[in-house]
Order: C-alpha cells, then sequence, then structure tokens
C-alpha cells in the first residue's frame, strides 16, 4: 500500500494540531500569556519545523504559507488548547503525550517531503529529525527556556530514529503506509520510554571549578 500524497497531508495536520496543543500548554505553564500570546507560541510550535525545513530545501514559499489549512489547523488547536486549559493542564501527562505525539507524525511526514524533494536518505533523515524538533525549540528560545533537544537525550533522538527508518524505506522502494506508521510508534514508544524511565544519553558534566583548575593564577 502506498503512501498516497493525501495520507502525507492528514498526517502532516493531525502532526500540526498535536503540537500545536503542546506548544500553547507548554508556553502557558511557563508564562503567564493573554490569548494572543498563547495562538502565537501554539502556532509557531505546530509550524516551526516544518517551515524552516521548507526554507533550507528552498522551497519558498513554505507549504505552511502556501496551503491555508495548516494555518487554519494551528489556530484551532491553539484555541483549544486556551480555552480547555483547565481540563487538559489537569491531565498532567497530556503534554507530553501531545509533545511525542507531534514529535512521531512530523518525523516521518518530514523525511518524506525532504526525499520527495531529492534529497537523499542522510539528508531526509536530518530534515525530518528537524521537523520534528523546530518548532518546539524555536518556542522554548522564545518563553526563555533551555530547548529541550538540548536537556532531553531521547527527544532527538527518536526522531531521528523514526526519520531514518522513513528514509530507509523511501531509498529502497518498500515505503508504505505501514511502514510511515510503525516509523512513527518507534518514535513514539522510545520518547515515552525516555520519559517514564528517564532515560538520556551521556551528558556534559564539569566540576563547578573547571574554570578555575589549570588556569592562571
Amino acid at each position: 500500500m502506498e503512501l498516497t500524497p493525501t495520507f502525507l497531508l492528514v498526517l502532516e495536520l493531525v502532526g500540526t494540531f498535536v503540537f500545536g496543543l503542546n506548544g500553547a500548554l507548554t508556553a502557558m505553564q511557563a508564562e503567564q500569556l493573554d490569548l494572543v500570546g498563547v495562538v502565537v507560541l501554539g502556532m509557531i510550535t505546530a509550524l516551526g519545523g516544518g517551515t524552516l525545513r521548507d526554507v533550507i530545501m528552498g522551497s519558498l514559499p513554505p507549504a505552511t504559507f502556501r496551503d491555508w489549512r495548516y494555518l487554519a489547523v494551528a489556530v484551532v488547536s491553539a484555541l483549544a488548547a486556551f480555552f480547555g486549559r483547565r481540563f487538559l493542564i489537569r491531565v498532567t501527562r497530556s503534554i507530553n503525550l501531545f509533545d511525542a505525539a507531534g514529535l512521531s507524525l512530523f518525523c516521518v511526514t518530514g523525511a518524506s517531503v525532504a526525499f520527495a524533494h531529492g534529497l537523499g536518505p542522510i539528508q531526509s533523515t536530518m530534515l525530518g529529525a528537524l521537523t520534528g524538533v523546530g518548532g518546539g525549540t524555536i518556542r522554548d528560545i522564545i518563553i526563555g527556556r533551555l530547548p529541550t533537544v538540548l536537556t532531553s537525550g531521547l527527544y532527538a533522538v527518536p526522531a531521528l530514529v523514526g526519520a531514518a527508518i522513513t528514509a530507509v524505506a523511501l531509498d529502497f522502494h518498500f515505503y508504505s503506509t505501514p511502514v510511515a506508521l510503525a516509523a512513527a510508534l518507534v518514535c513514539f514508544v522510545i520518547r515515552l520510554a525516555g520519559l517514564h524511565f528517564n532515560l538520556n544519553v551521556p551528558q556534559a558534566h564539569l566540576p563547578k571549578n573547571a574554570d578555575q583548575d589549570g588556569g592562571p593564577e
């Protein structure tokens, strides 16, 4: 079963919606924002990764601005987060679930779009991962928070794994709807496992007086 453009669009729009929810909820937890601020940050989270991907590929204007449905879904998801925040925030794991779902869908669609534009499997993997982590990274920088991608080892890693599965399947001509869903599921499971078991890749830790050791007196 081949992955049709319509199904790819559906995956992207679903990813846009869940990332919009995640971005708006995360922003509201970090800052006291009005409706406009919530919508803006929700849209940035939902659309930022895909926009960065398209800019790097030279696909201008980005798809998020060529197709009104991306903008509409991003706005609706941010509004849903704003007006449903009391319920959604109570579900403490909802932010992480939305984040993992958006990451999983976007790493797959990002790699697919990059490959369709003639890029190789390695480049497609990189852009697939960027599509997944880009929007949240821009949001975190705006609200003055260290980006998750730099502090959570199992954030970029699952995005790279999901994008790599997609790119390899495309390169060897066995890409299909089940393969796309499997790649997204692998990314989703790895991300949730990292959160549940607090897993990380090795982190850099320097002694507090490292800047004094061996330095000039």
